[in-house]
């Protein structure tokens, strides 16, 4: 009875850890995803940076919440001789669910802008 109790702890210990690494993970790359392709839309001919960043933070709103697209920007930058929109976004990083420090993730996306 007692080798129950102490593997079964270990056992629902080990899967809450794999279970919060996967939505570490998950947050890591819906962030990504929606800064690539705010950075997308913000480098088209019509579009502005500005249009970039708005759309970064209504990704990730539906996506996440409003906490995690409180901190989006954009910049334009010079990679290798070629003009780049950069969307930055800088999130709480999940440590207990989705509960952790504030600026505990910074994730970027850049477009080729024209």
């Amino acid at each position: 009875m007692v080798d129950f109790v102490m593997v079964g702890a270990l056992v629902s210990l080990m899967f809450m850890a794999v279970i919060q690494l996967a939505l570490v993970l998950h947050v890591r790359n819906t962030l990504i995803d929606a800064a690539a392709s705010g950075a997308r839309y913000g480098a088209l001919a019509d579009r502005s940076p500005a249009d970039g960043a708005e759309r970064t933070s209504g990704l990730i709103e539906g996506a996440l919440g409003g906490e995690y697209a409180a901190d989006v920007r954009s910049s334009e930058t010079v990679v290798d001789g070629v003009r780049m929109l950069e969307i930055t976004v800088r999130a709480p990083l999940p440590v207990i669910g989705l509960i952790g420090p504030q600026d505990g993730i910074e994730v970027s996306g850049h477009a080729p802008s024209r």
